[in-house]
């Protein structure tokens, strides 16, 4: 009889421990991949479209085409503009002609001579406004027509010494800014029709192609969407129990639903903030509710999972 109770204390230990091993947390979730999503860089027609969904593709190989001629003729435009502000500069730095020069000194000698008669004619007129001889408006007039022609001199004189001095600094720094905007107009209208030709960014799986051939998808709209890197990863929810002990980095296991297979898998993210409720809203037992997000990164032998499948992580410690 005393033989029997040690015995049947290792058994109820046993189921015990069995049971303790059936209840470990499980964190539950489903398989993803990372994703990249190609969004449109402007509103034209789709006019090809190279690949279909499913398709695995290689980094830099084209997925579709969208309607080029307007962005090429806005780049057409911007680098006509461009060309424009180049040569305005060139301009500005060769300054004025030898001819312009020489037209100036023309026009101060003419306005010399002008001046020199004007000066002459209400010199004779001078005395005899004195006298009497002629109406003083008649002077008046010569006068006016005298100082009018001074100041015609002086301004041939000052238009002169402008083209002499040549093409202020100032108006060469202005140009040189006009160059560098329009070239970068020019190089963001090429950039645009560059992308009008969409490839794949990265190697991987074309999962979605939300728009048809001869759509208009509005700016920023997916194009296509993508499925990178070797393999998917766990995308599961934590309970509280297993958010206490797991962290960035630990191994855990990772198995699909209704399948004994387990795939080895490594924590990279943990939500430091809980999906579901609040925490501070919890108190006792409640607080084992709570629900965390992690993902769990897989090896290339899983691969070939399907996407969306439900999972379940445990630690390698509950094993």
């Amino acid at each position: 009889m005393r033989s029997e109770l040690p015995r049947a204390n290792l058994a109820v230990a046993l189921i015990l421990l069995t049971g303790c091993k059936a209840d470990a947390p499980r964190a539950l979730g489903t398989l993803e991949w990372d994703r990249v999503t190609l969004p449109s860089p402007v509103a034209e027609k789709i006019v090809r479209i190279d690949v279909r969904e499913g398709q695995q593709v290689a980094a830099g190989a084209p997925l579709l085409q969208l309607e080029l001629a307007r962005t090429q003729s806005q780049l057409a435009a911007a680098q006509a503009q461009a060309t424009q502000s180049r040569e305005a500069l060139a301009e500005l730095r060769a300054g004025p002609r030898g001819e312009d020069i020489a037209q100036a000194r023309a026009s101060l000698a003419a306005a010399q001579a002008q001046a020199r008669d004007a000066d002459a004619y209400y010199a004779r007129l001078q005395p005899l406004g004195r006298q009497q001889l002629v109406a003083a408006s008649e002077v008046d007039r010569a006068r006016a027509a005298s100082q009018s022609a001074q100041a015609q001199v002086r301004q041939a004189q000052a238009a002169l010494l402008e083209l002499e001095r040549g093409t202020r600094v100032e108006q060469v720094a202005q140009g040189a800014a006009a160059v560098v905007s329009a070239e970068a107009q020019a190089a963001v209208q090429a950039v645009t029709l560059d992308k009008l030709n969409v490839v794949a960014p990265r190697a991987g799986r074309i999962d979605s192609l939300p728009y048809k051939l001869g759509d208009q998808a509005p700016v920023g709209a997916p194009l296509a969407v993508m499925l990178v890197g070797d393999a998917p990863y766990a995308r599961v929810y934590l309970p509280q129990a297993q958010r206490n002990t797991l962290k960035v980095g630990d191994s855990v296991q990772v198995r699909l639903d209704g399948q004994d297979k387990a795939y080895a898998g490594r924590v990279r993210m943990v939500r430091s903030e809980p999906s579901f409720t609040p925490y501070f809203a919890l108190t006792g037992q409640d607080a084992a509710r709570l629900s965390y997000l992690a993902e769990i990164s897989l090896g290339k032998e899983a691969a070939d999972l399907p996407v969306g499948a439900p999972v379940q992580v445990v630690s390698d410690g509950d094993q």
